[in-house]
């Protein structure tokens, strides 16, 4: 997609559970307002302190929300998947962003005016309910993993994102393998971690048969025991 001029681009498929809420008339703004961005893998999509200007949509690709910490260590806070909305909070609230968005992978990103998006949520009930719901949601998520990164014990909190990961991005056609290679680096800050316990950890698992590495490859053999250790951190 990224190759594709913007024209090419089937903004109605992309974002087809907002499209459904739309006008006619409101489709038509929306198809000529909005544009498609691509990223490179690691290329910032926006930084903390930036005045935000556009609602997101992640149309493919994989992208992490992250806030840098004391000492220079990074906390993932979110990650995104293909379509997810990220990027319009810190808008609503009249601030600049607090967080970064940068690109996993080679990324494809729809970027849609927060003006257009302010005058459809003053006219459409039904678009300002959608996005009520998206930011009950994300705050629900938030909510629980504030309490399980400071609470859980280090297996609990790496176990509890190897599911995450696997719920947001799913398995590959071997049914086990995550469909997302992170570098230990990312795994420790997604689990609120220092590198090194994660590496601890991550080979713990794997001498217990519950995970197995293949480099950035990390395979779930025994997700009843991954389950329990996420729940009882």
């Amino acid at each position: 997609m990224c190759k594709q001029q913007r024209e090419e681009v089937d903004i109605s498929a992309s974002l087809a559970e907002v499209w459904r809420v739309l006008t006619d008339k409101e489709r038509d703004i929306l198809r000529k307002s909005s544009k498609i961005q691509c990223f490179k893998r690691n290329q910032l999509i926006y930084y903390e302190g930036d005045e935000p200007k556009d609602m997101m949509c992640l149309l493919n690709g994989k992208v992490k929300i992250f806030k840098e910490g004391v000492g220079g260590r990074s906390q993932i806070i979110r990650m995104i998947k293909p379509i997810q909305y990220f990027g319009y909070r810190a808008y609503f609230a009249q601030e600049n962003y607090l967080t970064n968005a940068s690109a996993f992978e080679a990324s494809t990103v729809c970027m849609i005016p927060m003006t257009i998006v302010t005058d459809f949520l003053k006219g459409n009930l039904n678009f300002a309910m959608f996005f009520i719901r998206q930011l009950s949601v994300d705050l629900g998520i938030a909510d629980e993993r504030t309490v399980n990164l400071t609470q859980k014990h280090i297996r609990g909190r790496l176990a509890e994102s190897l599911l995450f990961l696997k719920d947001s991005y799913g398995l590959e056609e071997d049914g086990a393998t995550l469909s997302i290679y992170l570098a230990r680096e990312d795994l420790a800050n997604l689990s609120n971690m220092t590198t090194s316990n994660a590496i601890r950890t991550l080979s713990t698992f794997a001498t217990e048969r519950i995970i197995a590495l293949d480099g950035r490859k990390i395979k779930l053999i025994d997700m009843d025991r991954l389950k329990k250790i996420s729940k009882l951190g």
